[in-house]
């Protein structure tokens, strides 16, 4: 009879890249991914009992792990973001005579290099990132991380110079204002 460490080893064995390519393709994020599947296989050992061979080992363990995606899910919408609208940034950084406001100083944030380096802070850039427009965010991963050349970018989105610009500013303010909003140290 095998022992739970030699099954669960052995499942590691077979299923680990099936459900660590489920997971990417869930969460978009290698790290979150290979966590999400190191805490399936450990929800198995700890709760091997409960699996009866109803199903294949292979399904009890992608329903785990669906289980932990969720779960994922769930906490990311509790710490969810504020809302932005853009009437509301438009007060937060214009005056009423149409002029920009003054800003006392710079948000903390800004002073951290190693901001991209924390996984907290990632975290909230990611999900002010998917508060952008599709083409927004196209945009600004196509600038600032993919270093792609303007031409090519207005040429890949069929858009204007003119349109890309405004999308480049307003992206970046909408990010600011999220940032400002959510990163809490």
């Amino acid at each position: 009879m095998e022992t739970k460490q030699i099954k669960i080893s052995k499942w590691v064995d077979l299923y680990t890249a099936k459900l660590y390519k489920w997971s990417l393709q869930k969460l978009h994020d290698e790290d979150l991914a290979k966590d999400l599947v190191q805490d399936t296989f450990l929800a198995a050992f700890e709760n091997l009992e409960k699996f009866k061979g109803q199903s294949s080992e292979l399904t009890w363990l992608f329903g785990i792990l669906n289980n932990k995606i969720k779960a994922h899910y769930t906490q990311t919408k509790k710490m969810s973001l504020q809302p932005l609208k853009a009437e509301a940034i438009l007060e937060d950084i214009f005056e009423d005579n149409g002029h920009w406001k003054a800003t006392s100083a710079e948000p903390a944030w800004h002073e951290s290099i190693e901001l991209l380096d924390n996984p907290s802070f990632l975290k909230v850039f990611k999900l002010c990132l998917s508060n952008l427009p599709l083409q927004w965010q196209d945009t600004l991963l196509q600038k600032f991380i993919l270093g792609t050349d303007p031409k090519e970018i207005c040429q890949a989105l069929d858009i204007s110079v003119t349109n890309y610009w405004q999308i480049i500013h307003r992206a970046k303010l909408m990010m600011r204002m999220c940032l400002d909003k959510n990163w809490r140290e």
